[in-house]
């Protein structure tokens, strides 16, 4: 008997370990991009434009600066932040799940990696929405819908020019009713 629970046991903390190993990877995602960080980041923002149900582009960062700036030397990133108030409204007005704001503005990363290949990072929207309920759930499961709908790379459309956000309040994060919503 002693022998069927030590067995259970560590089967037990073995597949903990591999689910605490594994969690990073189910809760991101990336893909690699034909283009460059700067191109691939406009084509998203023009989907994002294009995507309707309210969204707009609320920021564009440049996180890679500060590091440079301090003499650092990094890779080239940018960081897109998109919002739609038709998603976010609701889980803003609920203050039980208010404190999900810190998910808010919705960010995809564009970076290029030592490979010399471009990535698109971005949050599992309806793993994270799974875990806080229905009403989370469903409207995370529609942002799942127009993220796809940022992440399409068509080679055959022309290059649209990068749209940078007039800077607002301390955080930069663009100007507007949008505006880090």
């Amino acid at each position: 008997m002693l022998k069927l629970v030590s067995a259970f046991l560590l089967g037990a903390v073995l597949a903990l370990g591999v689910a605490w190993n594994s969690i990073g990877g189910l809760m991101f995602s990336e893909q690699v991009s034909p283009f460059s960080v700067e191109e691939t980041t406009a084509r998203i923002q023009k989907n994002i434009q294009a995507a309707g149900n309210g969204w707009s582009i609320s920021g564009l960062r440049n996180p890679a600066k500060p590091v440079e700036a301090d003499g650092g030397n990094v890779l080239p990133v940018l960081l897109i932040e998109a919002c739609s108030t038709k998603y976010s409204g609701p889980i803003l007005k609920d203050d039980a799940v208010r404190f999900l704001s810190l998910l808010m503005p919705c960010k995809i990363s564009v970076y290029k990696k030592n490979d010399g290949k471009v990535y698109i990072g971005y949050l599992n929207a309806g793993l994270i929405g799974s875990l806080f309920g229905s009403m989370v759930g469903d409207i995370m499961a529609k942002v799942v819908v127009d993220q796809q709908k940022f992440l399409v790379m068509d080679p055959s459309q022309p290059a649209p020019p990068l749209i940078v956000p007039k800077m607002g309040g301390e955080g930069g994060s663009g100007s507007g009713a949008a505006a880090g919503c």
